[in-house]
């Protein structure tokens, strides 16, 4: 019963939380689809597939975190800074689905759990973090390279805790769940310091010879509002 790069083995969680998470997996990945369509344009659709391939790439890094399951660099942060959010979530799932049908990298019916945890709410994080500290930090190659590192690693530890929840709501072993929690957010936050590294260096390095295919750049530099123009004080009483 051996997982493979953080997907969940079949039989780690009970076949009924199993099938939830299927389905709320596969309710988000319409609703991402559907919200893809509109970013979708003729600069974004190779990016997305350069993306994914990156991720697949990436992911053949393992580092064994429990007795059935083990964590890798998830690449869901890299996504949404040069694709967004709904593009993002969509490559992360496609990575997923072709390892695990063709790699036999987590178990077929734990497949929306995996997708729950890596393409849906570890981008999720990593979207919420990049758009926050894209408010604060420069819209520049260096500033959105702290922030693809910032939160590479504070997303990677949300999404592997998504685990614990699913393991406390179907858990098929006894295993405590403080120390379940434990090792996993330890494990990930040295996984997240890899990834970020990598997802920095990336997007530092898109951001600097082409700037108009980060997303993120584009994104925020766009909704950035200008400081409004106070008028000038009427002289003499006239206006």
């Amino acid at each position: 019963m051996n997982g493979v790069a953080m997907h969940i083995a079949n039989g780690i969680v009970n076949a009924q939380v199993s099938a939830i998470f299927a389905a709320v997996a596969a309710a988000a990945l319409a609703i991402c689809v559907w919200r893809g369509r509109a970013d979708l344009d003729d600069r974004l659709a190779p990016m997305a597939g350069l993306v994914a391939a990156f991720i697949f790439a990436v992911q053949m890094l393992n580092f064994q975190v429990l007795p059935g399951v083990s964590g890798h660099l998830l690449g869901g942060t890299l996504a949404v800074v040069l694709v967004g959010p709904w593009v993002g979530a969509l490559c992360v799932s496609t990575v997923l689905i072709i390892q695990c049908l063709l790699f036999a990298d987590g178990g077929l019916t734990a497949l929306g759990l995996n997708i729950t945890n890596m393409a849906l709410v570890g981008t999720a994080a990593g979207y919420l973090l990049v758009a926050g500290l894209l408010r604060i930090l420069p819209k520049t190659p260096r500033g959105v390279a702290i922030t693809a590192f910032v939160a590479s690693v504070v997303s990677v530890v949300i999404a592997s805790q998504m685990f614990v929840i699913e393991y406390a709501l179907g858990g098929t072993t006894e295993l405590n769940l403080t120390t379940i929690a434990g090792t996993m957010a330890g494990a990930h936050v040295l996984i997240g310091i890899g990834e970020g590294l990598i997802a920095a260096v990336t997007v530092a390095t898109v951001a600097r010879v082409r700037p108009d295919l980060v997303y993120a750049l584009r994104r925020f530099r766009k909704t950035a509002s200008p400081v409004p123009a106070v008028p000038a004080p009427a002289v003499g009483g006239v206006a």
